[in-house]
């Protein structure tokens, strides 16, 4: 165990503090047991940390941070390490790629069983189960998702421009205050641009030069090792799973055809319907439907997305089209904390069943959502709101 906590030791040591990813205050660090999933690349494992190093002096051992990939899992189990910490007085345990275990999470709930005063954070992939799998840990555990970083939180990382976030009600309430806020701070137009092409993995910082092949092997990561091991795609497949996130990539995103997509990748259909599924849940797309209360199993989405516009930057090797990268930005961020359905004629998106959106550029008009309450026009191109037509910038400062 001592190699561990030297481990640890290097590992907050070389952890930065000067700037923190919001989701660190929404937490509750003090539930017996919590997750934090998402796509890798996001920084899960850096929130992690940084609570250790702002929460417990250099060189403590009442916290202790360990992948579970690390060799010491070869000869030991996670009880056997919950069993020393404990005895140890250790109290707060956060395991990091905790997918990468076998049978965690029977382990993980008889941890939580047989030690009620400790408390465990762990992390994982988007794929991660904690509902079901090998033990339902849905009574026991807080789950928290973590995606890349919204406009606002780039504007931070990379401009060193603080700034709130807002609720979607008081932006559509409030639209002229909260622009007057950002204005006042920055003009978002001039980063807007920026933002889509490079701005939602926090890695970019690290070496922007090999950015997007980076983001290249975060897809082939996730592709290649995460799908055959949670979610059991066969091996032989993940070159044709690839080709798949390819034709999408390249294709404005219009209703789907999945007999086309098939053929194109010489898969059957019910296989590809799966695919697809699986290549949501790793947050590599997003599937969106019209009715999201009778979706069944092997139903056929309405409308696909790359998940991101970075992603679909590196995927494509250019920017996308325009219209679809205002549409990617607007349903990735409005995803995070709402329901987002796909429109069909009434406006591009519904959502949380109640507002109607429409997304375009400059010159959008309210032809298709005319008279319908509720209903917006985000634009791009423009600062300031005039009546229901607002900056699709806005939309950038939902969390």
């Amino acid at each position: 165990m001592e190699t561990l906590f030297n481990k640890h030791d290097i590992y907050i040591y070389e952890t930065p503090v000067e700037i923190v990813r919001s989701l660190m205050n929404k937490i509750d660090w003090d539930c017996r047991l919590l997750s934090i999933k998402g796509p890798k690349g996001v920084g899960k494992s850096t929130l992690m940390k940084q609570y250790i190093k702002q929460n417990y002096p250099p060189g403590s051992r009442k916290a202790l941070y360990c992948s579970a990939d690390s060799l010491y899992f070869t000869r030991n189990t996670l009880l056997d390490l919950a069993d020393s910490f404990v005895k140890r007085g250790g109290e707060r345990l956060f395991i990091d790629e905790i997918h990468k275990y076998d049978g965690w999470s029977k382990e993980i709930k008889e941890i939580y069983d047989l030690y009620p005063r400790l408390k465990v954070a762990i992390s994982g992939s988007s794929l991660l189960q904690i509902l079901g799998g090998d033990a339902d840990l849905s009574r026991r555990c807080i789950p928290y998702t973590m995606q890349g970083l919204s406009l606002r939180e780039y504007l931070h990382f990379e401009k060193g421009i603080d700034l709130p976030a807002w609720e979607l009600k008081d932006i559509l309430e409030n639209s002229w205050d909260v622009c007057e806020v950002v204005k006042k701070a920055c003009c978002p137009l001039e980063f807007f641009k920026e933002y889509l092409s490079r701005g939602y993995y926090p890695f970019f910082y690290e070496n922007p030069d090999t950015y997007y092949t980076s983001i290249e092997n975060v897809v082939n990561y996730i592709i290649d090792f995460e799908l055959p091991k949670i979610r059991r795609v066969d091996v032989g497949n993940t070159r044709k799973l690839k080709a798949l996130l390819y034709v999408l990539a390249n294709n404005i995103p219009f209703q789907v055809d999945i007999s086309s997509l098939a053929g194109k990748i010489e898969i059957e259909r019910n296989t590809v319907l799966a695919y697809l599924k699986h290549l949501d849940e790793a947050k590599l797309i997003k599937l969106l439907y019209s009715d999201l209360l009778s979706v069944k199993k092997m139903q056929k989405p309405d409308k696909i997305f790359i998940d991101n516009t970075n992603l679909l930057c590196a995927i494509a090797g250019k920017e996308g089209d325009i219209g679809t990268m205002r549409e990617i930005f607007a349903v990735n961020q409005l995803s995070y904390a709402h329901k987002v359905e796909y429109g069909k004629d009434k406006g591009d998106f519904k959502i949380d069943g109640k507002y109607l959106f429409e997304i375009g550029g400059r010159e959008k008009s309210f032809q298709q959502i005319a008279d319908i309450p509720d209903s917006y026009v985000f634009a791009d191109d423009i600062d300031i709101p005039s009546g229901a037509k607002l900056p699709l910038w806005l939309l950038g400062f939902l969390y």
